[in-house]
């Protein structure tokens, strides 16, 4: 297997084990073992992967980090392990921090089994830096973190390397966080900024209250246009290129409004399903009495269906004859169906020519 489909083991592991993973010890041999040993390290070599790490010049007797790895002779990643319903923050760094300024590592790891947080020292050399330079859930594995994590493994595994990377993913990543933040409550001096060569005279309440759901709505017409203008060439070929119906445009905006719980339960449907369809050919289409997630924005190849605009939430399942609806409390329920969508989704895979 390569190291995506282990990884993707993992992560259909998470989704469907979670509620049993509540411990420690319960994270470290269902999910961290695995993960190490899906990077191509040997976890049943002491030499290489060594558990309940300590070091002598820590200075707190009887600490302890869950693993250290060692390669060419040095320890170059040290991991913390914890609970996977622990919510990760820098209090939990401590002993990562102290080991790391007192040994050759180069890389922290800090992981609840689902959350990872890799860590290194760009700020001030042989000190951990408080903000990850790499995050993300193991159980939504996206197609880049693959590609940062196989720099990890151990056939490829090079400071230097790394290093390049984590510079630019850990401030892309906090740009991003600016952006995201600014899209959805755009700052007064943003919004006075974007406005300045727009309008005459002094920048008011008024003139602020006016423009700031403007500028919102042009960052969401922004990404709109960017996600149609992709989706439209990856369909180019297919039976229907116009997928203007993934996201609602802004004239429907009063009649059908995709809710962002609608757009994370799409976004949880097609990474079930994206090794059966290439993602691109699942698209959401919204309805005024349920958000429906078809293949090739076919209305006769549907997968799923949203049925969030009311008390109880159901999603609407096709592995039969007609649609099976089935109650949910959260969005995490979704995973619990991954079967029966992926059956769906088969139903719909392009015959090899």
């Amino acid at each position: 297997m390569s190291v995506d489909e282990k990884l993707r083991t993992i992560a259909e592991r998470i989704k469907s084990h979670s509620s049993a993973m509540l411990t420690e010890e319960a994270v470290k041999t269902s999910v961290v073992l695995p993960f190490l040993a899906a990077l191509d390290y040997d976890v049943f070599n002491p030499n290489e992967v060594i558990p309940e790490f300590t070091a002598d010049a820590v200075g707190k007797k009887g600490e302890k980090v869950d693993y250290a790895i060692k390669l060419d002779g040095n320890i170059r990643i040290l991991i913390e392990c914890k609970p996977i319903t622990t919510n990760l923050d820098k209090v939990h760094l401590a002993q990562l921090y102290r080991y790391f300024s007192v040994t050759a590592a180069k890389f922290a790891i800090l992981t609840n089994g689902r959350t990872f947080h890799f860590h290194t020292d760009l700020e001030a050399p042989n000190k951990l830096d408080e903000r990850p330079f790499l995050t993300f859930d193991l159980s939504d594995m996206q197609a880049q973190i693959v590609t940062e994590l196989r720099k990890f493994s151990k056939g490829e595994f090079s400071i230097e390397g790394i290093l390049q990377s984590a510079h630019r993913l850990k401030y892309t990543s906090a740009i991003k966080k600016e952006i995201t933040s600014l899209m959805e409550a755009p700052s007064e001096d943003f919004v006075r900024l974007l406005v300045a060569n727009l309008q005459m005279g002094r920048f008011t309440a008024a003139v602020r209250e006016q423009f700031t759901p403007m500028v919102k709505a042009a960052f969401r017409e922004i990404i709109r246009d960017s996600v149609q203008a992709r989706l439209s060439t990856a369909l180019a070929d297919t039976e229907v290129a116009d997928i203007a119906a993934e996201v609602p445009q802004v004239g429907d905006e009063e009649e059908l409004v995709t809710t962002e719980e609608e757009r994370e339960g799409f976004m949880i449907v097609r990474a079930i399903v994206r090794d059966i369809l290439k993602p691109a050919r699942v698209v959401i289409r919204d309805q005024k009495s349920y958000c429906g997630i078809l293949v090739d924005n076919n209305n006769r190849k549907p997968l799923a269906r949203m049925h969030f605009n009311r008390s109880i939430k159901y999603i609407g399942l096709f592995d039969g004859d007609k649609e099976d609806r089935v109650k949910i409390d959260t969005l995490d329920e979704i995973y619990d169906l991954a079967d029966r969508l992926r059956t769906t989704a088969s139903a719909y895979v392009e015959p090899v020519s």
